[in-house]
């Protein structure tokens, strides 16, 4: 399903949890961001809705290493022919430069990338005390590199991004903040269940995928 769909889905628990809760205009903004975030988190397991400057940054970096390691041969390759010497040193670095450009998938680059962003949740979750936003590092720097589909799309992924979301509401002090992220994260476990290719509620218990027609 689109990530657009997800996102359409989670703008409408949002809202719902604006009508429900006691109203004011920061609690409406969380429960927005929360419930925006929870439905499109699981396909941080490929190319989604919410990567997707980051996969276009991936292939920037790509054909950044590429022309520089030819850039740099080129560069050796002149000073060879003008001087008659050779750095091994620079040879090195340029044949490494464009190496990494030749072999690194921009998928590869694109994960790497997200790992960090994740890395970096983690470590000012940790040094500030912030369990839920530790939680949340953790999950942004190991989904990347897991199957689609796979195990952020389990009911094990939904109890402890609802263990994340609670984390959040007893931070803020927002009474809802939880059900919110438990609620936006099973609408697209829900939403996918409703494709063909269906969702491995209980992997790796039972491999098979759950449908609903």
């Amino acid at each position: 399903m689109k990530g657009t769909t997800h996102l359409a889905i989670g703008c409408a628990i949002g809202a719902l949890a604006c009508a429900y809760y006691p109203f004011s205009l920061n609690h409406a903004t969380l429960y927005f961001s929360v419930a925006g975030l929870s439905a499109l988190s699981a396909d941080l397991d490929g190319p989604s809705l919410l990567s997707r400057k980051i996969s276009k940054l991936s292939k920037w970096l790509r054909n950044a290493a590429l022309a520089s390691g030819l850039l740099m041969l080129a560069g050796l390759a002149y000073r060879f022919a003008d001087r008659g010497t050779l750095d091994p040193a620079y040879a090195v670095c340029a044949a490494s430069v464009l190496l990494l450009g030749l072999v690194a998938r921009q998928g590869v680059i694109r994960n790497a990338l997200v790992s960090l962003i994740g890395g970096a949740l983690l470590c000012f979750g940790w040094l500030n005390g912030m369990a839920w936003l530790t939680g949340l590092g953790v999950f942004v720097v190991w989904v990347p590199w897991l199957k689609h589909r796979g195990m952020t799309h389990t009911l094990w992924a939904l109890i402890g991004w609802g263990a994340i979301g609670w984390g959040l509401e007893r931070q803020s002090g927002i009474e809802g903040v939880a059900a919110v992220a438990a609620a936006g994260y099973a609408s697209h476990l829900l939403a996918d269940t409703m494709t063909p290719s269906g969702v491995k509620w209980l992997y790796p218990l039972y491999k098979k995928p759950i449908k609903l027609r």
